[in-house]
């Protein structure tokens, strides 16, 4: 398959000014409707000049210090005035007036639509109307550039964050009575420099600022890919307003979530790892450097569950009938393409019998019992830390909950359920502490694409601008997630490594290494680097970064080292088993049909899927096989009740050999893997069986409208 490629087509443009100016928070608020298949609502954001603000000066910190031990702690401080219940479930149905908060002596003057003096009408603007410089050295208005696209951004305004009583004691002044926009962005600047000790206290104060009234429109311009925002005379970041308020809705055909339906058939929708990330979910800064936490209040059907990657175990709060609120929060800061949403109408599964040592081993851990101070140096920028306490250290298996349609019940039950403590136990004794307080598991409908996701990095962009902009060499390439050479030598790469210096040394270095880089940005040098300067010499056996980098990354092909020891070494006993079991059926496919003596009939062994993948492989080496080989194969393993690795070979089997009694089982293959099943597309068209062709379009007629969009483009150019 040969698809002519296009820059301006596959090329993926990182847009955000990075350098001049970063999103340190952001609050969500918004509402799922399916029947519009549309995400809407607010986003205020939370920022930070390139002129980094300083720690904030002392009597700043002993003012947090000195409030009560339960506000920092535990919920609101005293002076904000809004219930943290009422902060993170209000009515959609209420405008944002509703929510204003004034010192005393302050005049409300909003208007009946939450307008705060407003003159001016912000619906969008033409770039072409005014120049705008996007550093902070012009003379010019600055432009905040964000990623977005597949957005309608209805309204961007300034965020009044001095209206929110209690806010004076961010700022020198013992009463705010002449507000600003220097005080404002002050505010905000000690707000997102709180002590780390004080991360609820902070998430409160985000709450209320987010529901401050807005104190000025500000104009706007969206093209294809970023929604560029400014504000006449504020000339440099520094001058630009540092919480901004953001209306808008997706769309339908936004690429960062699918609206589709489960494996019982009920709507749902997810973000699905896009090339383009989070973009067409909320206005974002892309580039991975711009590491930001985050809260969300997200409102759906009362029959809906909401998912995210949070930190807290969510639990829906009624606001009316039929309608349910969900709130989330992230105090680590990540790249804005970490952040994920889920919304369906899915049951938690639990184990029916759960012994009491379980419970006991899976007690929640809540950052407010760590002491973040006195329990070792990291060197991430400031969170609450689970490495930094001692008791998360030794927590094998964090909390987690399992989602699924009720139709998958009885298979959580039997299987996964019983996989996910001894792998989180496993992972914990590998690699030490978990970085996360929880997890959630959700089993996601067929057509999510897993086969991997192209995400930002220093080394796939191309030439980064003084802003902070670049481009991404062939992000929007649909072929590009289907392109697994990388995974493969990567892992091939980490068990050459493994197998060099020995499990003992090698797996002490994973330790290390994961708690030496956790909650940083890291490169591939830095990982190899920190190997090779952490083994004893006699164990480098001539490793160096260049020559790894020459002969697994540079170098097309299986890497020399592999093939060197691919053939110095003997087959373990498991591909010894499965060759064994391959002459022997081979010598079974070679038998004549009518044979005029009883043979003794061949005895199989039992094998691992592992093995079935292997077996198969070797099988589909060969240049025939009967259709009575194939049956005996299909009844002798049971294939169609196999893992989707497994059935993916019996497929290729079956096309190769053109097994037609087993066509049901390529049908049910391409509409239950969807993402695997666009190789089996590729092979039912190569063969130019007019049969298998018409088998593929008809499949893809069925399922193309439930298809991930980067999926259905490659089969379609495959079919017509």
């Amino acid at each position: 398959m040969d698809i002519q490629l296009d820059p301006a087509r596959d090329d993926l443009p990182l847009m955000a000014n990075t350098s001049h100016i970063l999103v340190k928070h952001y609050v969500l608020d918004l509402d799922v409707d399916f029947e519009s298949q549309i995400i809407e609502g607010t986003i205020v954001l939370f920022l930070e000049d390139g002129n980094r603000f300083k720690k904030q000066n002392s009597s700043i910190e002993e003012a947090c210090q000195s409030e009560s031990n339960k506000a920092c702690k535990f919920g609101m401080p005293e002076p904000c005035h809004i219930s943290v219940t009422n902060a993170r479930t209000f009515s959609s149905e209420m405008e944002y007036n509703d929510f204003a908060i004034f010192s005393k002596g302050e005049k409300d003057t909003s208007d009946k639509n939450g307008n705060h003096d407003n003159q001016e009408h912000a619906s969008g603007i033409s770039s072409s109307k005014y120049c705008c410089d996007t550093g902070n050295h012009g003379s010019e208005d600055f432009l905040l550039v964000l990623d977005c696209c597949d957005l309608s951004v209805l309204k961007v305004e300034e965020v009044d964050v001095a209206a929110v009583s209690g806010m004076e004691k961010f700022t020198r002044s013992p009463k705010l009575t002449v507000v600003s926009e220097e005080l404002r962005n002050q505010i905000v600047r000690e707000l997102v420099t709180l002590p780390v000790d004080c991360w609820r206290e902070q998430l409160d104060y985000y709450a209320c600022c987010s529901q401050a009234p807005g104190c000025g429109e500000l104009l706007f311009d969206t093209d294809s890919w970023s929604l560029q925002i400014r504000k006449t005379g504020a000339q440099t970041a520094t001058d630009f307003p540092h919480a901004i308020r953001i209306w808008y809705k997706t769309k339908p055909e936004g690429r960062s979530v699918t609206w589709t339906s489960d494996q019982s058939d009920r709507p749902c929708v997810y973000t699905v790892g896009s090339p383009i990330n989070n973009r067409a979910l909320f206005p974002c800064q892309e580039p991975p450097v711009a590491m930001s936490t985050w809260q969300a209040t997200v409102r759906a059907a009362a029959s809906f569950v909401v998912l995210m990657s949070g930190e807290n175990f969510a639990k829906p709060t009624q606001l009316w009938e039929g309608c349910s609120s969900w709130y989330y929060y992230v105090t680590m800061p990540m790249p804005a393409s970490t952040f994920t949403i889920a919304v369906g109408c899915w049951t938690e599964m639990k184990l029916e019998t759960c012994s009491s040592n379980d419970l006991a081993t899976e007690r929640p851990f809540s950052p407010s019992e760590a002491n973040f101070r006195h329990v070792g140096v990291c060197s991430h920028m400031e969170y609450p830390c689970r490495f930094q306490n001692a008791s998360a250290a030794t927590q094998e298996i964090i909390p987690y909950r399992v989602f699924a349609p009720v139709c998958l019940k009885g298979a959580c039950q039997e299987t996964l359920l019983r996989l996910i403590p001894p792998c989180l136990s496993a992972a914990h004794s590998v690699l030490g502490t978990h970085p996360f307080s929880r997890l959630d598991v959700l089993i996601v409908p067929a057509n999510f694409p897993s086969l991997g996701m192209a995400r930002p990095s220093k080394d796939k962009t191309g030439h980064t601008s003084d802003s902070g902009a670049s481009v991404i060499k062939q992000g929007l390439n649909p072929e590009k997630i289907f392109m697994q050479v990388h995974y493969l030598k990567g892992y091939f790469l980490l068990r050459f490594l493994a197998k060099r210096l020995g499990n003992e040394t090698y797996f002490s270095f994973l330790r290390k290494f994961v708690h030496t880089f956790h909650g940083q940005l890291i490169l591939s040098q830095d990982f190899l680097q920190m190997l090779l300067e952490n083994i004893p010499e006699e164990k480098r056996l001539e490793l160096s970064v260049e020559n790894i980098y020459q002969d697994w990354l540079e170098s097309s092909g299986i890497p020399k080292p592999l093939q060197r020891e691919r053939c110095a070494e003997a087959e373990c006993g498991l591909a010894r088993q499965v060759r064994a079991e391959v002459t022997k059926w081979i010598q079974v496919n070679r038998r004549p049909r009518k044979r005029k003596r009883r043979v003794k009939e061949e005895v199989f062994e039992k094998l691992l899927p592992d093995q079935l993948v292997l077996l198969l492989e070797h099988l589909l080496e060969q240049k025939t096989l009967s259709p009575r080989t194939l049956q005996s194969l299909q009844r002798t393993y049971h294939l169609h009740d196999q893992d989707a690795e497994v059935r993916h070979r019996w497929c290729e089997l079956i096309v190769k050999h053109k097994f037609m009694k087993a066509y049901n089982s390529v049908e049910r293959f391409l509409q239950e893997d969807q993402a695997m099943g666009v190789y089996l597309y590729g092979e039912l068209m190569v063969s130019e069986d007019a049969r298998q062709q018409q088998l593929a379009r008809r499949c893809f007629e069925r399922t193309k409208e439930q298809m991930d969009r980067s999926s259905a483009q490659v089969v379609a150019e495959m079919l017509f």
